[in-house]
């Protein structure tokens, strides 16, 4: 069974609403979700093939998604740090003010 279109799609928002760093991560998501489409496609396809080029589609499928994975979780904590970083500046601002 083939998911609809309605629900892969977000609620309509304004840029007033979000951020361009939420609007970034939104944009990210749903381009995550696009290939994730296309892999499924792929992994169709692949299935109607011999097993031997269906191994070496894999293998190929792993190697790229171990580095998107990587890549996505230094993403994520680059995300955390500068959050930190800047809660960090906000509490040491507030403290220095109240001096």
């Amino acid at each position: 069974m083939e998911p609809s279109e309605s629900t892969t799609t977000l609620p309509s928002t304004t840029n007033e609403d979000l951020t361009p760093l939420e609007q970034d991560v939104l944009d990210e998501y749903e381009r995550l979700a696009e290939n994730m489409k296309k892999l499924a496609s792929l992994l169709d396809t692949m299935a109607g093939k011999p097993t031997a080029e269906i191994l070496d589609g894999l293998r190929q499928l792993e190697r790229k998604t171990s580095l998107v994975f990587t890549l996505l979780k230094a993403s994520v904590y680059s995300i955390v740090l500068q959050q930190e970083i800047y809660s960090g500046d906000q509490v040491g601002g507030s403290e220095d003010g109240d001096r």
